[in-house]
């Protein structure tokens, strides 16, 4: 972790949870705050966009059938090959996560233009796997039940309970995330109980560098 000695006049947060975690809502959640989110998977969509040097780059590794019709990027296409190859998932990591961290960089640089007292929302999937948490000043994990995380996948996402434990397993293990948290939210329940959850986070954000606790 960052240095805690002296509160620093901009908030880092890392937030980061497994797939169907809630993570998506605590990071809206925290928006409402008024955080400024950067969301990863976002800017990993952006730059592999039609037209764009990261496209080029995916296609020259992974061939042109991991293309769409209208030329886009077939995720569905290039997941069957990156969950079923950790050498191939590592060179398609390799493509995108300097492409996605230089954008998250530029907008980190600009909301610290805009306000010297602003909260930054790193929303980072893969923080464990980047290693990038002592970048930040707090870490954020969001933690689930894994039988419930394996029920979620399964509705959401109408994949078999197989191919959601598939998914489950190409991220960091459950206590690789918690091994890194500073602050753990515990989604195993309803959603409708994380905007309580979240506004007991944002009471200690700004203050600072909060201990270790779970919620």
């Amino acid at each position: 972790m960052s240095s805690r000695g002296q509160e620093p006049s901009i908030v880092r947060v890392g937030l980061t949870g497994g797939i169907a975690s809630g993570k998506s809502t605590v990071s809206r959640l925290l928006a409402e705050h008024g955080a400024v989110i950067i969301d990863y998977d976002q800017l990993s969509r952006a730059v592999v966009a039609v037209g764009s040097e990261g496209l080029r780059r995916v296609v020259e590794a992974f061939g042109e059938n991991v293309l769409a019709d209208d030329g886009s990027l077939d995720r569905s296409a290039l997941g069957s090959i990156v969950f079923a190859d950790p050498a191939a998932r590592r060179r398609l990591e390799g493509i995108i996560h300097p492409l996605v961290e230089e954008a998250a960089r530029r907008i980190d640089d600009e909301a610290r233009a805009a306000d010297e007292r602003v909260v930054v929302v790193h929303d980072i999937p893969l923080l464990v796997e980047t290693g990038r948490a002592g970048e930040f000043d707090t870490v954020v994990v969001t933690d689930v039940d894994p039988a419930e995380q394996i029920r979620r996948v399964v509705e959401r996402d109408g994949s078999s309970e197989e191919d959601a434990r598939a998914r489950i397993r190409a991220q960091a293990s459950r206590q690789e995330r918690l091994d890194i948290a500073d602050i753990v939210i515990d989604t195993s329940g309803p959603l409708e109980d994380l905007p309580t959850e979240v506004n007991r986070v944002w009471s200690r954000i700004p203050a600072g560098h909060p201990p270790r606790f779970s919620l």
